[in-house]
């Protein structure tokens, strides 16, 4: 079996929650008082900020040296 999936089938619940959550950033579009935008998300849930638009919002992560991934 990959020593990866092992890996990750090891994990707690708390460390399985906090996989990632320095790393990658997660875009999902959004409303913020009635406004279309882009609300950016820690790896854990917590909403970081929200921005008008998509390229924004992956510059933004890329600017605090996380990952962004897209929730479309």
């Amino acid at each position: 079996m990959n020593p990866t999936i092992q890996y990750l089938r090891r994990l707690s619940p708390k460390d399985f929650a906090a996989f990632g959550v320095n790393d990658l950033a997660y875009v999902k579009p959004t409303q913020n008082e009635g406004k279309p935008g882009y609300a950016i998300h820690a790896a854990d849930g917590t909403i970081l900020t929200f921005v008008e638009r998509q390229d924004v919002a992956f510059a933004t992560v890329r600017q605090h040296d996380m990952e962004p991934l897209s929730l479309q």
